[in-house]
């Protein structure tokens, strides 16, 4: 069953080609000459400009452009769950050479799509529809989580850290879970008792949004965990999230945030309410794809890419404007863990984690 969803962000709008908006392009490319190479992306409803995984997706296909001027690309961007297929099929009738889908609530329209197109090449991020033709991009972010939680664990004044997500699906509670596991390994190193609000791995309950664009209910979910002493949060949201990270900079150093997927210092105007970002490497990985793709590699759908703290497909960003504030020692112990997840010795668990 395709997941229903509480934030529909528009009506259908039916375009001779595509739902959803025009498609982008960005195809001025010379030099090479011959037959262009197209990858097209279809984005989730957040939008081309969530400041999360759409834009880090789109990201990557203008650094295979980049490296390869032969390649075409564009986007055209879902308004609703309802455009995801008929966007798909817009690609497909276009003959776009690759086509993109972004986020795991794209994976029924995705395998759909595919089983019906066996030999047109599609990649999706953040899903494994478990179809041939469909090459998965998914990352452990359950492992940058994890020393975020530490983190936040560490930094907390109040004793009390909080997490939320847009909806409970596998890439956001990977976040949260590896978060909570983080918090309660600082915990039983230091004989604290730090709580973590707004999500409970044992029973996969948490708050959420049930929404991924809008800001002003992200920070009606924050300001509920502030309410209860949280002085850190985790918005694991898309762009329902800014509406933190503005409210965390507004209230004076009274709370900060953890961002999630592209560095906030780098994708929001918030940076000075930004500890860390539990980074996914979206552009890289795309980008490798693209690259190998358009130089006429086969994609294999299994193993496909799962990116982890060992292959870097995962991380924690610098902390910027926090540098100074966080102790040397407790730097060193986040750097270790990192070192411990990637060699084995650490092993973080999350039901939402990637299958292979």
């Amino acid at each position: 069953m395709r997941i229903a969803s509480a934030f529909v962000a528009g009506g259908l709008v039916l375009g001779a080609a595509a739902c959803g908006e025009a498609p982008e392009d960005d195809n001025n490319a010379g030099g090479t000459g011959g037959k262009k190479y197209s990858a097209c992306m279809v984005t989730d409803v957040g939008g081309i400009d969530d400041k999360s995984f759409n834009t880090s997706a789109w990201k990557g296909l203008q650094e295979a452009k980049k490296e390869n001027d032969n390649i075409d690309i564009k986007n055209v961007q879902s308004k609703a769950e309802a455009d995801y297929e008929v966007n798909l099929k817009g690609f497909v009738d276009q003959k776009c050479d690759f086509i993109l889908a972004v986020g795991g609530l794209m994976s029924d329209a995705t395998k759909a799509a595919a089983t019906a197109n066996p030999n047109q090449q599609f990649a999706i991020v953040d899903a494994n529809p478990g179809v041939s033709n469909v090459y998965p991009m998914q990352f452990d972010t359950a492992q940058a989580a994890f020393q975020a939680g530490y983190l936040a664990a560490g930094m907390s004044k109040t004793g009390k850290v909080g997490t939320y997500g847009g909806l409970p699906i596998p890439p956001v509670t990977i976040f949260m879970d590896g978060f909570a596991d983080g918090v309660a390994y600082y915990n039983k190193a230091k004989s604290k008792n730090v709580q973590v609000l707004g999500w409970d791995k044992a029973t996969q309950k948490g708050s959420f949004t049930n929404d991924f664009v809008k800001q002003d209910e992200g920070k009606k979910v924050s300001d509920a965990l502030v309410a209860q002493g949280a002085d850190i949060v985790m918005p694991v949201a898309g762009g329902a999230g800014l509406g933190t990270t503005a409210a965390a900079k507004a209230s004076g150093g009274k709370y900060s945030v953890v961002w999630v997927d592209v560095d906030g210092c780098e994708s929001t105007p918030d940076c000075s309410a930004i500890l860390t970002t539990v980074v996914k490497n979206i552009p890289d990985a795309v980008k490798e794809a693209v690259v190998k793709a358009a130089g006429g590699e086969k994609l294999q759908a299994q193993p496909g890419f799962v990116g982890t703290l060992a292959n870097n497909g995962v991380s924690i960003a610098p902390y910027h404007e926090f540098d100074s504030k966080v102790p040397a020692d407790l730097k060193a112990e986040v750097d270790k863990i990192k070192a411990d997840i990637a060699a084995g010795t650490i092993t973080v668990t999350s039901k939402a984690q990637p299958t292979k």
